[in-house]
């Protein structure tokens, strides 16, 4: 039987709260699409999407030994309603969080690593891997100060030949293949579902989003500061 931390409870309602809360002041004041242009708001993500072969080489080498990769929830106890929701995984790979590097892992991800430190812009990198038929339900991102790019490495095919995926965004399916990619906001509702009997794959980025108001600028320096300290003192690194 699995102990459950008597804190999570009063941690969830905070984190919870303080989502709102951010997300009431950055909607106030940057508005857009639930789905962004990338080479107009991330030029970078060319350089990932060349890579993704590669990219891909080094995620199946870490799926060999996918038992000993956390799933979401362990990393994040808040995240345990959509990651611990029907008793199949979902695992990541931190390279980097919150500006923080993960050293032991990005050692066993150089090409990866090697991009994301080429690219000071990219916050997080994690490699997703998502259980066959597992369904991640609707939920949403705590801020706009970041924007998300999801870059398919291993996605199997549904029996229509199509991406196995579906990525729903604000209503609307998105089905991303192999080496495809797609940058959103994901502070929009937004759900997952792995239709097939496979793991997929893939690589999640977290990016700054530039061309904020400098207030809202700055209040996303500090937030994104503050979550790499607790990073830190997590010893996630």
């Amino acid at each position: 039987m699995s102990r459950r931390n008597p804190d999570w409870g009063v941690t969830n309602i905070v984190y919870d709260r303080a989502t709102d809360l951010l997300r009431r002041i950055y909607g106030r004041r940057v508005c857009g699409p639930a789905v962004l242009d990338p080479l107009a708001r991330f030029p970078a993500s060319e350089r990932f999407l060349a890579a993704w072969q590669p990219l891909r080489d080094e995620a199946l080498r870490i799926a060999k030994t996918l038992s000993t990769v956390p799933r979401f929830h362990e990393l994040m106890p808040q995240q345990a309603a959509i990651s611990a929701n029907d008793n199949r995984d979902w695992r990541m790979f931190v390279v980097k969080a919150y500006g923080v590097v993960v050293p032991n892992n990005a050692a066993r991800c150089p090409v990866l690593a090697g991009l994301v430190a080429s690219v000071p812009d990219v916050l997080s990198a994690t490699l997703s891997f998502l259980a066959p038929h597992k369904h991640v339900p609707e939920h949403r991102g705590p801020f706009r100060g970041v924007i998300r790019y999801y870059l398919g490495l291993s996605v199997p095919l549904a029996s229509d030949g199509l991406p196995g995926t579906v990525l729903a965004i604000d209503g609307r399916q998105y089905r991303v293949g192999n080496g495809q990619g797609l940058l959103w906001d994901d502070t929009f509702v937004h759900e997952v579902r792995n239709d097939t009997e496979q793991v997929r794959i893939a690589l999640l980025l977290d990016v700054r989003r530039r061309g904020m108001p400098l207030d809202l600028e700055v209040l996303s320096r500090l937030l994104i500061a503050v979550a790499g300290t607790a990073v830190r003192l997590r010893k996630l690194a």
